[in-house]
């Protein structure tokens, strides 16, 4: 049975090349299902489209025909992969903002498959702060892009901006349904940070999100790994698709790990606390006198070391390093301690506002070498080390 992908083609003068895509993606076995925008009427028209396609040209949202045969909320689900090519700067900013006025932009705020976007503007469109924010936008929402090119451009300008080209847009969709290494793989998530309690008004605790170790876990899910994600308290929504875990303190945590085990892999994002309190107070400890309450506090189970010295242990293991000084050795430090096979690290100063934000700069550390990847979104980060995860294992 031929996979579908839709493809939505926009209002610039690249709307041409759409034919030639189609083109291609039937060349690799699949079946075309095309949506026109009012403004790409004027560069192509659909009965071109349509003849190419061999299928029913979509244009209206309105259209009461359409609504009958298939509604908007299928149409956005029926295929497996949606391309917008050419994707213009006005239609990025609509999905980076959640507008949804027409057939395509709809789709796309519907829709809860892969998108991926083949930009195609002015070199000065592009390169506009208002562009490069609605572009970190839709890659922290997770949608993938191919190009723009660099080149002479319609208007006569030369610079970034042109759409990338049929083939190369065809490629990067196989690439998109390429069966992944990790397909299948049990592969464990933790996430977030921990809380002990203090009592039961107060705790121990850091400042994770979780937007991480969530990054991470739907990146893997997109390879088709099978996650378990294991969480503490989070505002970030869940990895849909991955078995989720609540946990609050460690020792859920530590317990929740090898209770669900054994594992593939394990990806040890989570922020766990070092200690819990041993004289957890039942009640609200109240402010009696000018001497503050004594904690006592007892060291937590070290779940990364553990894992990666188990007589069940993964074939990898990953852990992370948030270090206010001399990151890289006490970094590599770690990665001896813990017996881990790599450590992201990441460094905590008045700079660098890691936990809470969307953006990190990180750096992978392992016996054989050091890699330094530049400030990206954690989303970025996510794609980025399920990818190399990937090229680490059968």
């Amino acid at each position: 049975m031929k996979k579908k992908i839709t493809i939505i083609i926009g209002g610039g003068i690249a709307a041409y090349k759409s034919l030639e895509l189609i083109r291609h993606l039937q060349s690799e076995n699949f079946e075309v299902i095309p949506v026109l925008t009012k403004s790409a009427s004027n560069f192509i028209t659909s009965l071109s489209i349509s003849a190419i396609s061999k299928n029913k040209v979509y244009t209206d949202l309105f259209d009461l025909n359409d609504e009958s045969e298939m509604g908007h909320i299928q149409l956005s689900r029926i295929s497996e992969l949606i391309i917008v090519a050419p994707a213009t700067a006005n239609l990025i900013a609509k999905f980076a903002n959640g507008i949804a006025d027409d057939l395509a932009t709809t789709l796309i705020l519907a829709t809860d498959k892969k998108v991926l976007l083949a930009p195609s503007m002015n070199v000065r469109m592009w390169n506009h702060f208002a562009t490069k924010e609605n572009i970190k936008k839709l890659k922290n929402y997770g949608f993938q892009f191919v190009g723009p090119n660099s080149g002479e451009m319609a208007c006569g300008e030369f610079g970034l901006g042109r759409m990338a080209e049929p083939l190369e847009i065809k490629n990067k969709v196989m690439n998109t349904f390429k069966i992944s290494n990790l397909s299948n793989k049990k592969i464990l998530v933790t996430s977030g940070a921990t809380r002990e309690r203090i009592d039961p008004v107060r705790y121990i605790s850091n400042d994770s999100s979780g937007l991480q170790g969530t990054s991470i876990a739907n990146a893997l899910l997109r390879k088709g790994a099978k996650v378990t994600f294991i969480t503490g308290p989070s505002n970030i929504e869940k990895p849909v698709g991955a078995k989720i875990i609540n946990v609050e303190t460690a020792r859920e945590m530590y317990d929740a790990v090898f209770k669900n085990g054994p594992y593939n892999i394990a990806i040890c994002a989570a922020a766990v606390s070092d200690w819990y309190v041993e004289n957890k107070n039942s009640y609200k400890i109240k402010k009696k006198s000018s001497n503050p309450p004594q904690i006592s506090l007892r060291e937590n189970p070290d779940i990364l070391s553990e894992l990666s010295k188990s007589k069940n242990r993964p074939e990898l293991v990953v852990g992370f390093a948030a270090e206010t000084d001399e990151l890289i050795k006490n970094a590599e430090k770690k990665l001896t301690k813990k017996g881990c096979d790599i450590i992201v690290a990441n460094k905590i100063d008045k700079k660098s506002t890691v936990f809470g934000n969307a953006e990190n700069k990180v750096s992978i550390i392992s016996n054989k070498k050091t890699i330094h990847w530049p400030k990206i979104s954690k989303v970025e980060i996510g794609n980025k080390l399920s990818d190399l995860i990937e090229n680490l294992t059968n």
